[in-house]
């Protein structure tokens, strides 16, 4: 049987998405603040630690990509490209070593999920939407004063909304999502009441990476809440900064940690 996800079947055309590695070129609006460190502590299974250094950071960023695996193929299927996703990053600590971590993230398509689950990621369903740049009509061009907005939903309900307004130039794109990743990979066991049939910690990152430049942003952030999520819990206590920025990401496999 052939397939890197299910279904596998004789020619693996059917898989829910080909083997990495996987190449992305997307349109990330950031937004950083801080909450209350030990709701971020709450949220790392052992053997992680809460970061050194402002532990309550957190990074709300909004994701519009284009994606393909290796001949890019996908991208003249658009439907198979195209997914918009929205994601909650914490940072950590483990063998003395800082790490970014995906606490919540949503998706729009089937295709992201399961590679979410591939790569450790805890991705459910949900509808994204930000504005998009354009260099002519009413849309906002990449520039100062351009405004950019983003809303998130799941299970009929609207989780977060933000808007940013461009101001400068900036050296970097924030600092909460700017580490190796650390996730968990889990399988539960098919016998009730058993351990997990798998668990591992993994660490991984890009792959190549080239972007464009990224540019500062004031932002107003929302979050509400839902009786199935918990992403409200993370409750805005400062604003740090937001970010807007275009890049290109290849992702092409991890390391096992523990």
């Amino acid at each position: 049987m052939k397939g890197f996800l299910h279904p596998r079947t004789p020619t693996g055309r059917a898989s829910v998405t080909a083997g990495p590695p996987w190449h992305y070129a997307g349109d990330l609006i950031t937004v950083e603040y801080r909450t209350d460190p030990a709701k971020v502590a709450a949220l790392l299974p052992e053997p992680l630690a809460p970061a050194a250094e402002d532990p309550g950071a957190v990074a709300l960023i909004w994701a519009d990509w284009q994606a393909c695996s290796d001949g890019g193929e996908e991208l003249l299927d658009p439907v198979r490209s195209q997914y918009r996703e929205c994601f909650v990053v914490v940072r950590c600590r483990f063998a003395g070593r800082t790490y970014s971590r995906c606490v919540f993230i949503w998706v729009d398509k089937d295709f992201s999920l399961a590679r979410g689950i591939h790569q450790g990621y805890p991705k459910k369903i949900g509808s994204i939407h930000q504005t998009r740049p354009h260099p002519y009509g009413p849309a906002p061009r990449i520039e100062a004063g351009a405004r950019f907005g983003a809303t998130l939903a799941a299970g009929d309900r609207r989780l977060a909304e933000a808007v940013i307004e461009l101001t400068e130039p900036s050296p970097h794109n924030g600092f909460v999502n700017a580490h190796p990743m650390a996730h968990h990979r889990r399988q539960p066991n098919i016998e009730p009441g058993k351990p997990d049939s798998y668990s591992e910690l993994v660490e991984s990152g890009a792959a190549a990476f080239e972007g464009g430049p990224a540019w500062a942003a004031r932002a107003e952030l929302r979050l509400f809440e839902s009786p199935t999520e918990e992403l409200a819990d993370l409750t805005v206590e400062e604003h740090i900064g937001a970010y807007y920025r275009q890049v290109g990401v290849t992702w092409n496999g991890g390391t096992v940690l523990a």
